[in-house]
This record gives structure tokens, C-alpha cells and sequence, in this order.
């Protein structure tokens, strides 16, 4: 086709959410011209959470597909070249290989809550707080079990590191995600060299491994070279034989990198909240913390600078459930409505219930939660017999609980003095205008801003590093990103409501109460 407008340097970014595989392909001034996307989901087998492989193959090439479907549609040819690729992916988890690149168990994924043991021995070792879901806490805990692969282990990486090897034959990972695999030192720009060491100098670890840093990747900073599209890695992107090799590739980031870097929230005193299966807010820090908080992660921006991550696992799953089930009710009632019509009528009826949600009290664990110590989560909702229990005050219930988790991690980062300027929001909470600013503000007692890419922050922030990593011409991820990106940018604030503020308050002192329940139903039911 000769009427073809693409000309070979559009980016193309690729985000493994949870839910969600998406693609989405930016011109050379960061505007999406054309998307894709593939639905997956994750499974719980023998007691883990996790992904097939395969399917996530499938979902890549599905995704590019659509959006190279778009392309011929919308922009009169497919894709054969591009000038840079990204990846970003949920972070954490665990996914080691032998020798020869063979998986040796089934990925293990951020959503675990099975490594207790080892979380607790290596913060109390490194004096720095290790989450269960950190590819080293997964790496510890295999050993201490005296899982059979371990000797096999020749190297670990998370998902979006394991994309990107594939696809370009470097093992690395962009600092941000490799700050969700080993605690990073910022001035060094790599693995704390000091808790590297001491992690060696664990018996149990110098008897399986003579030097544990070789598993792990390379740490890379945004801009810096990751490698190319290799022969094989084109054909395995993109089936139709017409993507040519030889683009270069970003460091693969983290969903929170990405949203940082989507969200223009990498320098100090912003942040942003992530909200969609799983929720987190992520505040770059002027000064370090004055001590270790389990529920706190320290982790670091693409340009490595230290982050406070307050990361929950659970948000929008159990919502999606009760959305499910209201379509049924609909279907069944002989009409239809879209998706986007669903939520957005489910969403703007949370705004007729009460401030405080009369009574209703719903706990949204589909899993565990570290941040409440809760090991196995159940989805509740408790109401008193005085509650109406009508659908605005059940919607903002179940908005509510998605939040109010991530708030009782928030509180701690005000008693530590956290400053934050600005909080940007991104995900599927938000996308219904207004309703989930509305009520994030109120829950973080803080203005919310929303910018138009708001949904598909993940996705569009691997364009943007990839978009960086190809013409930055030697300026700082921050200046790229103010100057080049967001410098005509439009968004939405909406401030905190005092009514709706003391509501939440008041649901979540409920709630707080309701989370002894989760225990005793894990045990029962």
C-alpha cells in the first residue's frame, strides 16, 4: 500500500497488566495513533497465582495484531518498521531458568503471598522492609523450602525481563523494575552492593550459589541501550512476516515505572495511584524514611530516584465480580449495555449514596494483603440491619473498599512526613469521569488529577520511555517528559469534599473492624 502514513519512527509501547495484555503504538511526538489489546487472566494452581507463559505469548501477538489491523485500517499499511520498543509489566514475582532457558517452575506472580518466612528473615537481615511479592523474597523462600530446581537455577527475571530477553537476547531490566526484584542502591544506580553480600554470606544461599548477584539482570537506567530487535524476535512479535529487526529497545520497566513516567510523577514531592486489579501509590521522596514500615515498599523512578510504593493486591476484582452479575441481571431483563455504559452507570450511582455508605461494609480481598496482614483474603459485605441497601450506597461501598486499603498504607507515609504536591491518578478506577477522582480525593484527603490517558497509563508510558530512549538527545527523563510530553497537556483536578472526606472516615474505621472477619472466613469457608 502506497498511501501507508507510517514512516518507521512511531514507538511502540506493550504493558502486561494483570488483566490485560495492550499495545499501543505513538508517533514521534508521543500522540497514540493506534492500539490492541488481548484479555488474560491469571489462575491459581496448587496453592500459587499464575500465568502460563504461553498465554502470554499468545496475548503479545494478538495484541500487535489488533493494533497492526488498526494501522492498515486507520493509517493505510501495516507496520514494518519502528524506530524503538518498550515493555512494561506487573512487577515482581518470580521466574528462573536453567541453564539452557528452560522455565523450571511455573511463574509465580506479585499476587502470592507465600513467602512469609523468607520476607521476614531478609528485612530483618538487610534492615529494610522485603514484601512478599519481591523476586527475592520468591527466590529465598524456594531455597528454605528445599524446592528440588534451585541447584538447576542459572537466572531469574520478572515478566517484562523475560519479554524483552526474547525479543533482544539481553538479560536486563530497567532499575525501576529490578527495585521490585533487590533493593537498589540510587547513588550507585544498582543492587546494594552491601545486602548483595550479606544475602551471599547466608549459608543456605553459598550452598547453592557461589555468587547469587550473577542470576539476577543488569540494571539499566531509562534512555540507556537494552539491545535490539532481533530476527527471531520480530517473527515472534509479529506473525506477519513484515516487521523488520533492528529497532532498539528501552530498559523493560514495571506498571509502576510506567506510570510514573505516564503520569509526569518522577520528580519529588508528586506521586500518582495506580487502581485496576491491584492498587498502588507510588511518592518520590525528598528524604529517606525514618524507619522500616512492612507495609512500605522503597523502590525507585526509571531514572532511579527512591520511591515509597504503598502496594495493596487487591482493588477493582472483587467490584468486577458485582459488575458481572448486575449485566447478568440486565441480560436477563432482555436489554444490553456496553461495558463502558455498565460501569459508567454502576460508578455515577455511587455518588447518590451516602457519604459514609449507611452501614454497608464491603472487603474486597480476593487474596491476601500484606498491608492489613491478612494471609487469605475472602470478598465480604457486612451491612447493619439499619442500612437501606440500595444500589448508591452498595457502589460506594464497593468503591470505597478498593481504596481504603492503599489509604491505611498512605497514613503512615503522613506520619512520616511524606510531602506530596500532586497526585495523579491512572487505571480502570478512573475511567469513568469524575466518580473515581470524587472519591479517591476524599479518601486521600488530597486533589486528584486525571489526564485524558488516565486508562491506559501502563501501556502508553512503555511508548513514552521507548519514545525517550530513541529522541531523548541527552536530556533528562524530566525535561523530556515536561518539555516534550506533557508540555500542552490537559487535565482534571478535583479537590477533596469535607462531606465526603469524614464519610470515608467514618467507613473506614467499619472497615478496619471488618478485617478481623477475613481470618476466621479463610479458616471456614
Amino acid at each position: 500500500m502506497d498511501n501507508c502514513v507510517l514512516t518507521g519512527r512511531e514507538t511502540l509501547g506493550i504493558e502486561f497488566g494483570s488483566t490485560r495484555i495492550k499495545a499501543v503504538l505513538t508517533d514521534e511526538k508521543c500522540t497514540p495513533v493506534a492500539s490492541g489489546s488481548y484479555t488474560w487472566e491469571n489462575r491459581f494452581v496448587d496453592g500459587v497465582w499464575t500465568y502460563d507463559l504461553q498465554d502470554a505469548w499468545t496475548g503479545l501477538r494478538a495484541a500487535y495484531s489488533e493494533l497492526n489491523s488498526e494501522c492498515v485500517a486507520k493509517l493505510g499499511g501495516p507496520i514494518k518498521s519502528l524506530a524503538s520498543i518498550g515493555f512494561s509489566g506487573m512487577m515482581h514475582g518470580y521466574l528462573p531458568f536453567d541453564k539452557d532457558d528452560n522455565l523450571l517452575t511455573p511463574f509465580r506472580t506479585w499476587r502470592n503471598t507465600i513467602t512469609a518466612q523468607a520476607s521476614e528473615k531478609l528485612s530483618s537481615l538487610f534492615d529494610f522492609n522485603i514484601p512478599q511479592r519481591w523476586s527475592v523474597a520468591h527466590l529465598y523462600q524456594a531455597v528454605l523450602n528445599n524446592e528440588e530446581h534451585i541447584d538447576k537455577i542459572d537466572f531469574i527475571t520478572t515478566l517484562a525481563g523475560y519479554i524483552h530477553w526474547q525479543l533482544t537476547g539481553k538479560k536486563v531490566v530497567g532499575i525501576g523494575e529490578a527495585s521490585g526484584m533487590f533493593p537498589i542502591d540510587s547513588s550507585a544506580c544498582d543492587y546494594d552492593l552491601h545486602m548483595m553480600n550479606e544475602f551471599q554470606q547466608l549459608p543456605e544461599i553459598k550452598a547453592h550459589f557461589s555468587d547469587v548477584r550473577s542470576i539476577f539482570p543488569d540494571v539499566l537506567l531509562a534512555g540507556q541501550d537494552a539491545g535490539t530487535l532481533t530476527e527471531e524476535g520480530a517473527r515472534l512479535l509479529d506473525e506477519s512476516g513484515n516487521l523488520q529487526p533492528g529497532c532498539i529497545l528501552c530498559p523493560p520497566e514495571g506498571d509502576a515505572g510506567t506510570g510514573m513516567v505516564a503520569t509526569d510523577s518522577i520528580s519529588p514531592r508528586t506521586g500518582n495511584i495506580s487502581a485496576g486489579t491491584s492498587i498502588f501509590s507510588m511518592i518520590v521522596l525528598e528524604h529517606s524514611l525514618s524507619k522500616v514500615h512492612e507495609e512500605i515498599d522503597v523502590v525507585t523512578t526509571p531514572v532511579g530516584s527512591p520511591v515509597a510504593m504503598v502496594h495493596c493486591n487487591n482493588c477493582c476484582t472483587d467490584l468486577d465480580y458485582w459488575a458481572n452479575m448486575f449485566a447478568q441481571l440486565i441480560q436477563k431483563a432482555g436489554a444490553s449495555l456496553t461495558k463502558p455504559q455498565l460501569y459508567d452507570l454502576l460508578y455515577n450511582s455511587a455518588l447518590e449514596g451516602s457519604a459514609d455508605c449507611d452501614g454497608i461494609v464491603s472487603c474486597n480481598y480476593y487474596s491476601g494483603e500484606p498491608v492489613s496482614h491478612i494471609a487469605d483474603g475472602r470478598p465480604t459485605v457486612v451491612r447493619s440491619v439499619e442500612s437501606k441497601l440500595n444500589l448508591g450506597d452498595f457502589m460506594r461501598s464497593q468503591i470505597y473498599s478498593a481504596i481504603a486499603t492503599l489509604r491505611i498504607g498512605m497514613d503512615i507515609l503522613a506520619e512520616e512526613n511524606v510531602a506530596i504536591d500532586s497526585l495523579m491518578g491512572h487505571g480502570g478506577l478512573f475511567k469513568t469521569e469524575f466518580v473515581g477522582q470524587k472519591l479517591m480525593a476524599a479518601a486521600m484527603k488530597a486533589p486528584v488529577s486525571v489526564m485524558s490517558t488516565a486508562g491506559e497509563g501502563g501501556a502508553w508510558g512503555a511508548a513514552l520511555l521507548a519514545n525517550y530512549a530513541a529522541y531523548g538527545n541527552g536530556r533528562t527523563l524530566a525535561e523530556y517528559l515536561d518539555t516534550v510530553v506533557f508540555a500542552d497537556s490537559e487535565r482534571t483536578t478535583v479537590q477533596p469534599d469535607d462531606s465526603d472526606a469524614d464519610g470515608f472516615d467514618a467507613y473506614l474505621e467499619k472497615y478496619k473492624k471488618l478485617l478481623s472477619i477475613q481470618n476466621i472466613a479463610a479458616e471456614n469457608i
